[in-house]
């Protein structure tokens, strides 16, 4: 498994996803849910699970918060002043946690969330978040596991609209070998290269698309 960006800014990257939770919930009052969505549509959630250091480094939780907003168009918002505490909330917690976990796994936020919704995650601050930030990941990886029944191949291959043997006759690849992957019967995030080349062309998305985070 490969993290997302280097180890040396994992503790500033949880830091200002832990305080721009915070911000949203306990100042602006707004459900963290929606404002995720916002924080994904604006493409700085993008930079923010790329490793962006201007984003994960550069900006404070806050600073998140505005820049979500003026990328979506919204630039006479009356945000309230920050207030810091020496206290960590629920949703402070949130999303340290959350940072980590798209870290550690290289997910984007949107593939975690579609399976594992933030209201989940935040059920799980007893007992996680007096725990090993380590156990909390291996507990999200088992959730995302169990809820994500299918492979992204077969889930790209489905919003295609065509089926296994259509796949195998446009990509050159053995029809058997399309169904092992898809009944994770082999792991295609270690298929040759050539094969995932064939199968993103085919499909219209990235190979990195078609790999197995978690497996």
């Amino acid at each position: 498994m490969t993290n997302a960006y280097d180890k040396s800014y994992i503790s500033t990257a949880q830091t200002s996803m832990g305080r721009m939770l915070d911000y949203v919930a306990n100042v602006m009052h707004m459900d963290i849910s929606m404002f995720f969505k916002y924080f994904i549509a604006s493409g700085i959630a993008r930079q923010f699970e790329n490793g962006d250091f201007s984003v994960i480094a550069g900006k404070s939780g806050v600073e998140l918060v505005y820049d979500t907003f003026y990328e979506l168009g919204v630039t006479d918002y009356n945000f309230p002043p920050p207030v810091f505490s020496f206290s960590k909330s629920m949703e402070y917690w949130t999303g340290w946690a959350l940072a980590y976990f798209q870290w550690n796994t290289g997910l984007r936020f949107s593939d975690i969330l579609a399976y594992i919704p933030l209201d989940d995650i935040i059920d799980l601050y007893h007992p996680y978040h007096e725990m090993d930030i380590r156990q909390f990941s291996d507990k999200m990886k088992e959730l995302y596991k169990e809820r994500k029944s299918d492979v992204n191949l077969k889930i790209i291959r489905k919003r295609n609209q065509i089926t296994q043997k259509e796949l195998a006759d446009l990509s050159g690849i053995p029809l058997r070998t399309i169904q092992q992957y898809e009944q994770r019967k082999k792991d295609i995030s270690k298929a040759q290269a050539i094969y995932l080349l064939r199968l993103s062309r085919t499909l219209h998305c990235s190979m990195e698309d078609l790999m197995e985070k978690i497996t």
